[in-house]
This record gives C-alpha cells, structure tokens and sequence, in this order.
C-alpha cells in the first residue's frame, strides 16, 4: 500500500519513537522523586483528597480506583523501565504492535499522573508530552516503513506548538511586537540557567534581533514544515537551533528538548544521509515492508479521530481570545499550546526562613535553599532542564502573587516545622540538618541580575531588595489554626 508508507522517514521514526521515550524517562524519574512529597499521602495536595471531590470522568486516571505512595511509586518505576527499552529500540524490533503497547502503556501511566497533579503538574509541556506519545504509538516497528498519516500529524502538532506559541506573544504583551521583550525575560524567567545572565546582559539592540527571529521562526516557519522534502527539513533545522538557543539560555523543563525531537518528524533519509554521511553513518530502512492490514485499518481510524479532535485547537489559532497550553479533552489527545503571553518585567521571590529560637521577634532567621530557583544572591544558578523541579516553578508562580499556589504553600510551611523528610530533599539546603524549626515565615524580595561592576566588586550574580513579609512568624500551633 504505496501511498499509505512514509518510506523516506524511516529515520524520523527512530528519532521520535526513541526522543519522546526518553523524555518519558525524565518524567517518570520525577515522579520517582518529587510526587510523594507534593501529591502523596502526607503530600502538599494529597491526591486521595482530590479523587473525592472530582469524578474519573472529569480527569481519568488510575487512581480513582486505588491511591498509595506505593502504587504511585510502582507506576513510576513501570514507566522507567518501559521508557528505557524503547529508547533501547528492543520494542522497535518487533511487530506494529509492540512498541504501539509500550507507547500507550507510556501515555496511560503518565495520563494517570498528569490528571491528579493538580497545579503542581499544570504545564503545557505535560499535554505536548502525553499527546506526543499517543501519536508515537502508531509509528509501527522497523518492519514496516512508517505510516503517512502519523508523520504527517506529527507536522501538524510542531505547527500548532510553534504557530501557538507566537500569536500568542504577538496577540499578548506589547513587548513581544516593539521587540523590547528580552530586555526583561532572561531575568524573571521561572528558573534562569547558569547562562541566562550573560544573556540578559548582551546589548539591547541584539536582544531586538532575537525577538524578531523568534517572530519569523514561530509565525513563518512552522508553514514550512508542511512542504515535504528539503524545505520542510530546513525548517526543521531552524527549529532545532532555534530551541538549542532557548536551551542554554534557561530552564524549561522538557518543553525545548522534546521540541527538538518533534522538529525531526520533518527531516527526510536523504537529508540525515547528507548530514551523516561525512561520519561514516547510513540510514535508511533495512527490509522494511508493507504495513499488515489490521495496522493500516487502526493507524487510519486513530488518524480520522485526532483530525477531528483538531478542529477546536485550530480554531483557537485563530481566535483572537486564544487560549494558552489548555486540553480540549481529558485524555490529552489534541492540545493548544503557547507561552509568555505575557512578560515579566520585575523578578519578585518567595524566601523562606526558620529559627530555632522560641521567640520570633528577637531571633536569628536562616533560609531554605532551593534546587533551581534564585536565593542566595553569590549562588551560580544550574542547569536542571530536561528534569522539571515542580516545587520551584510552584515558587516563582507564588512570587507572581497567584492564589491558587496557596493552597499548597501552608501545608509546605508546615511540613518544614516538621522537618518532613521527603519535603526537606525536595530543597538543596536545609539550614538545620533535619532538626524542627520552632518557626517560619516567608520574605518577599525584589530580584535582578548583577551588573559587571556589582558582580566584580561583591561578588554576587543577584542583587536583591526586601519587600517584607508575606508570611509572618508561625509554628506548628498557628498553621493548625489557620486550617
């Protein structure tokens, strides 16, 4: 069935099958790390809690039938290994149906996490995830060369991620259309990366020229992808380096690297032999042949169902009230994406401190490091990205004044005069070495980078000015009653 076989995209495949499954690895460790503490049991938002109040159909997932810290821990684990024998390609080897199981044992597992992670999993890049590995379930093996319709739906998510991201930036901040936008973003940025200084300090007319090329590769570009051949696959080059450029220059979770991988459903065989060859490398399918009939039949269905489903993000691409990273069904399927609508022109941060001492008002206060968000102003940030650290995006959009963040901040608060361990490893720092603060609270500070002569004279990378407290002094007796 010649027309059904995507034969000059054997290598796209490859790259996608074997992308998104590592991406599934990073965030299936994250769940490994990170989701007792916030959504368990004794968790910040216990999803017990949650599967009361909102019913299986609002938001499907494994465990409305049953919830505990192990069976979470069981999912995660499941997810990893499944993760690692497709980035492996060992499911590849076989038939259609074997690594179409291992994706949608991906998808199903993740879709269960993603749906009672509340704000903590509330990010665009957990759709993009979810909807990019439903796709790459019908890919097929190396048996059969792969299917037209699916490479051609992975096109068509790459435009809506690209195409979304940048009218919503043109529709949204003026900013984004005087080009003026990076004279702010590199330094309120949710979690700048160990580069993103240097970045915020190059000079003003080039952060002009990144935003412009920024317009041309999100609004122009993504139309490419859809020219199949060398023209598609130089759009897809741009989109890579557009995304490495993002890469060095913050923390976005998954969101440019899966990017990336997505990118390279457009590249034909012939342009990876091109770029490979030098190497000594050969691509190409080896014996590949047609897809049995049953394949064709469910790859055929699954394709006329996500056109559907598409209709409502296309039309949000052409709303002028578009609407940024949201889920049109509760299975992920098809999603509307984009981000920074708006920008940040001043960095606000959320300090928490503690103190032994029995009186709050006479006492030494020490702060809490966290992993990836700014705190002590000489600290040098890192690079955490792909790996998302929940809690710290949880902070910067607490530091925006968002009061839906709240609900998991008192009991944060309180687990830190608990001194919880699987909420202390969940920080980088915990000035008392496990022991239980008498009390906290919670400082509010104006953040910006360091000029050159700051940073050689006091050797800091932040400068930082306190606004006051937005938590005053509380122990284990006050959080109670305040509920």
């Amino acid at each position: 069935m010649e027309w059904f076989d995507a034969e000059a995209y054997t290598t796209a495949r490859a790259v996608l099958q074997r992308g998104i499954a590592a991406v599934y690895v990073v965030a299936f460790v994250a769940v490994l790390h990170q989701f007792r503490a916030l959504l368990g049991e004794r968790g910040l938002l216990p999803v017990p809690a949650f599967v009361r109040r909102v019913p299986f159909r609002s938001a499907p997932s494994l465990f409305h039938w049953r919830y505990s810290d192990r069976l979470v821990t069981a999912v995660a684990a499941v997810g990893v290994v499944v993760g690692l024998l497709l980035v492996a390609g060992l499911p590849q080897q076989g038939p259609p149906w074997v690594p179409m199981l291992a994706f949608l044992v991906l998808w199903a597992l993740y879709l269960s996490v993603v749906n009672v992670g509340q704000v903590f999993y509330g990010f665009g890049w957990e759709s993009l995830l979810l909807e990019a590995g439903f796709l790459a379930a019908f890919l097929g093996s190396d048996q059969v060369d792969p299917p037209v319709t699916v490479i051609a739906l992975f096109w068509w998510l790459v435009l809506r991620l690209e195409l979304g991201a940048g009218l919503i930036k043109w529709r949204g901040d003026p900013a984004w259309r005087d080009l003026t936008a990076l004279y702010y973003h590199h330094e309120t940025q949710p979690m700048p990366g160990p580069l993103s200084r240097l970045f915020h300090l190059l000079p003003r007319p080039l952060h002009k020229v990144e935003v412009a090329a920024n317009h041309v590769t999100q609004l122009l570009v993504p139309f490419l992808l859809l020219v199949p051949g060398p023209v598609a696959s130089a759009a897809a080059g741009v989109v890579v380096v557009t995304q490495l450029w993002l890469v060095i220059s913050g923390n976005f979770a998954w969101l440019n690297w899966l990017t990336i991988v997505l990118a390279f459903s457009a590249v034909t065989d012939d342009t990876f032999g091109w770029v490979l060859r030098p190497l000594g490398v050969t691509v190409g399918s080896a014996g590949a042949g047609p897809a049995p009939p049953w394949f064709v039949v469910v790859v055929l269905a699954v394709s006329a169902v996500l056109v559907w489903l598409g209709r409502r993000p296309l039309r949000n691409l052409v709303s002028r009230n578009q609407l940024m990273n949201a889920s049109f069904d509760v299975l992920h399927l098809v999603n509307a994406y984009g981000a920074f609508g708006s920008v940040t022109r001043r960095r606000t941060e959320v300090v928490v401190e503690g103190t032994l001492d029995e009186d709050p008002d006479d006492a030494r206060w020490a702060e809490y490091g966290f992993r990836g968000k700014p705190g002590d102003v000489r600290r040098l940030p890192r690079q955490y990205a792909p790996y998302h650290l929940r809690l710290d995006w949880a902070m910067w959009f607490l530091g925006l004044g968002s009061s839906a963040q709240l609900r998991w901040f008192v009991p944060f608060l309180r687990r830190l005069l608990e001194a919880d361990g699987p909420t202390l490893r969940l920080l980088a720092h915990d000035p008392f070495d496990g022991a239980r603060p008498r009390w906290v609270r919670a400082r509010m500070y104006r953040y910006r980078f360091a000029t050159p002569a700051e940073r050689r004279r006091d050797g800091v990378r932040w400068v930082r000015d306190d606004l006051g407290l937005m938590v005053d002094a509380q122990d284990l007796r006050s959080l109670a009653r305040a509920g």
